[in-house]
């Protein structure tokens, strides 16, 4: 038995998870779904795109924790100290980074838009005094007049700390949490500034972390106040890839990809909505994690990085739950703001080499030092954000006030939806998968039929019982770009 377990890898696990789970089905039933629809397949890789990914550069990544790091630390509360050496803490950190997009936007022409988020914190917990934080970011317009309103932003956090999250003064290189992410943010950047995309992208930077989520708080609350229509964050947070000597268990192929179930923002009545719908794992965050596992799919071979040496190509896999256990992320900040939001971390964290005081104890060594981040898996992680914002940028905007029609008890499904404002051309499918199945399985854009006048929108019936599946729908372009699907809700 101790044999056969050990043939059980991590990856043939996994491999198995993110299979389309059809097996509750019946041989009848499934050829019954497979006549009406089709299984999900990966979209058509998108020439542009791949090219992006191919300018996706690991020594550029690695230059950009390189600097992070030599900043000594980039502690928040840094920001109020007048004594640290010239290039030292998070103000000139923040100018560092300032001044690469800068250098982005002179490369195209002045295609973005960089700006400063800065505000003054009031004292709790883990600030002391009042402190300056400075979110960073640069704004890639949309050339769509119409589609440029719909925003979706990648983001990192620049600050570090050690052991004490109030010393000011200590190295804290925080090499892999979170210069990694940031040069996710910036690489997005620097190769995604040389496209033109309907949409808007908005590639940030953010502070304040480590003492609580508050740089992200303050710019999701911005984003809120100004009616930003931002349809999706992607946040990086300790994506290095940690390579420790010895650890047998970290797996270079794999990304998890953490989404909340019922939305932070619900209220008591929709989460109830949501729970008697059986819905709890299709909000919008977790619909943009299934979009990211499927933009894997099309583009994991592409790329001007290596593949991982591990079995199997790499790939995100889907981690449903908010975040892990004792910690939390800058997407959260998004989520309580009503934002569909997800995190990425490396599979296999080494808490040695996060939140320590550099030294050695006992043949360990602590730190989160620049050695044991892999530039290579982060170039990865890099490939598969742009990959995601290109496709969510170029994609028609998803399907709105998505209903599935409720007043007759029958076997047949009647969905409708509006599409307004989308694009000349856009058309949409309809997706669904069994109750069990963390994927969607089926498809099919046969049926679907404009509403008694163009305004009102689209419907469509199939023969499948609303009670036996989860359906969902979503718009396709003419290139096969696809938005995140859509849950309905009761129409009576």
């Amino acid at each position: 038995m101790k044999a056969r377990f050990k043939q059980l890898t991590i990856a043939a696990a996994m491999a198995a998870l993110l299979a389309p789970c059809m097996h509750a089905f019946s041989d009848d039933t499934t050829r019954d779904l497979d006549a009406i629809g089709t299984p999900i397949r990966p979209a058509p890789a998108d020439p542009a795109i791949a090219h992006a990914l191919q300018q996706i550069s690991p020594q550029q990544i690695q230059h950009t924790i390189e600097a992070l790091v030599n900043f000594h630390t980039r502690n928040t509360l840094s920001s109020t100290t007048k004594d640290l050496p010239a290039g030292q803490g998070v103000s000139a950190a923040a100018d560092w980074i300032e001044s690469e997009f800068k250098r982005y936007a002179d490369a195209c022409g002045g295609c973005l838009e960089v700006r400063r988020d800065t505000f003054t914190e009031s004292p709790q917990s883990r600030i002391p005094q009042p402190t300056t934080i400075t979110n960073v970011y640069a704004i890639l317009r949309g050339s769509d007049p119409v589609q440029a309103k719909r925003m979706y932003l990648v983001t990192g956090h620049y600050d570090s700390r050690n052991t004490d999250v109030l010393d000011t003064h200590g190295e804290a290189p925080g090499a892999n949490d979170d210069a990694s992410g940031v040069a996710v943010s910036l690489e997005c950047a620097r190769v995604l500034s040389k496209l033109k995309f309907p949409a808007t992208i908005v590639f940030v930077a953010v502070a304040g972390e480590e003492q609580g989520l508050n740089g992200s708080r303050h710019l999701a609350k911005l984003a809120k106040s100004e009616g930003w229509q931002l349809e999706g964050v992607l946040n990086n947070d300790i994506v290095g890839g940690n390579t420790t000597p010895g650890d047998t268990l970290q797996n270079k192929s794999l990304l998890r990809v953490f989404s909340e179930g019922v939305p932070a923002s619900a209220t008591p009545e929709q989460s109830r909505l949501l729970q008697s719908l059986g819905y709890e794992s299709d909000s919008p965050s977790r619909e943009l994690a299934r979009l990211i596992l499927s933009v894997g799919e099309t583009y994991h071979g592409i790329g001007n990085v290596r593949k991982p040496s591990a079995a199997g190509y790499f790939r995100p896999v889907l981690a449903f739950r908010r975040d892990r256990f004792l910690r939390g992320g800058d997407h959260t900040s998004f989520n309580q703001e009503g934002f569909a939001a997800v995190r990425f971390t490396e599979w296999r964290e080494d808490f040695n080499h996060q939140h320590q005081n550099l030294r050695t104890e006992n043949g360990v060594e602590y730190g989160d030092l620049l050695k044991y981040v892999d530039f290579q898996y982060v170039a990865h992680v890099a490939a598969l954000n742009a990959a995601t914002l290109a496709t969510l940028a170029y994609a028609p905007p998803a399907p709105a006030n998505v209903r599935v029609v409720t007043k007759n008890l029958d076997n047949n499904t009647t969905l409708e939806w509006s599409g307004a404002g989308a694009p000349s051309g856009t058309k949409y499918e309809v997706v669904w998968r069994e109750f069990t199945a963390p994927t969607w399985q089926f498809s099919t854009g046969k049926g679907v039929e404009p509403l008694n006048a163009p305004a009102e929108g689209f419907s469509v019936t199939l023969p499948i019982s609303k009670d036996n599946v989860i359906f969902g729908v979503r718009s396709v372009d003419a290139e096969g770009h696809r938005s995140p699907a859509v849950a309905p809700l009761p129409e009576r």
